[in-house]
């Protein structure tokens, strides 16, 4: 579970203050958009048939506390991410409601997703920023396509493509559900000494503090889940 960096502050607790669930692969309920055929069927076109479920959440962004906090910096997800290739990695990210600017839609740069990964770390707002939430330095001007999804609308995308979302502007919340699939066959890598050894040394210490002294690699492996084919790897 993921708090907003200032609405922590405040004392408020429950859906006002959370605003992610992740890792919930094996959970009984939330476990059912994983294994849908309406999503598998797609992801399969970019992954092939044995597919594995990698990075799972459900979203809730609340309204802004005022600080510009619940928005999220440009970003490319495979930053995150210990396996390759990137071409073998896919998004569905999936509205629970009506999405558009004003609570804070995904906005994407066209295109991104055919360059390099870029260096990430944590943008330098006034008024903080959340956990984890890395960005990338130098394309905040860039022109960016805005996302506006009706409920039950899915967007799929690159590893690779830059994107980000804007703050909730209304008194609603911002709600959808996504997860980052790969094909079973991905290979894990060593990330030590690239531009991502800061976030796997950020996540092993999470990791560590909550009674699970694994590695970068360890964790992802841990966290994910086959939901369609067979295993292909040890």
């Amino acid at each position: 579970m993921m708090k907003d960096v200032q609405l922590r502050k405040t004392g408020v607790t429950g859906e006002k203050l959370f605003n992610k669930a992740q890792d919930w692969v094996f959970d009984e309920v939330l476990s059912n958009y994983i294994f849908l055929p309406q999503i598998l069927d797609y992801v399969e076109c970019f992954t092939g048939p044995n597919i594995r479920a990698m990075h799972t959440m459900l979203i809730n962004k609340p309204p802004d506390p005022g600080f510009a906090t619940s928005r999220h910096p440009l970003h490319q997800d495979l930053h995150y991410f210990p396996f390759r290739p990137a071409d073998r990695i896919v998004c569905a990210w999936t509205a629970m409601e009506r999405i558009f600017v004003d609570n804070g839609c995904l906005f994407v740069i066209p295109g991104s997703h055919k360059g390099p990964l870029l260096q990430h770390e944590y943008p330098n707002w006034e008024n903080g920023v959340n956990k984890m939430y890395h960005g990338i330095r130098g394309c905040d001007d860039a022109p960016v396509v805005n996302l506006i999804m009706d409920k039950g609308d899915t967007v799929f995308f690159h590893p690779l493509l830059i994107h980000g979302s804007g703050m909730n502007r209304t008194q609603g919340y911002r709600k959808a559900i996504s997860c980052h699939f790969s094909a079973d066959e991905v290979e894990f890598i060593d990330v030590r000494g690239t531009s991502q050894e800061s976030i796997a040394k950020e996540v092993e210490e999470i990791s560590k503090r909550r009674g699970m002294a694994l590695n970068f690699q360890d964790i992802w492996r841990f966290r994910s889940r086959l939901v369609r084919g067979m295993e292909q790897r040890l």
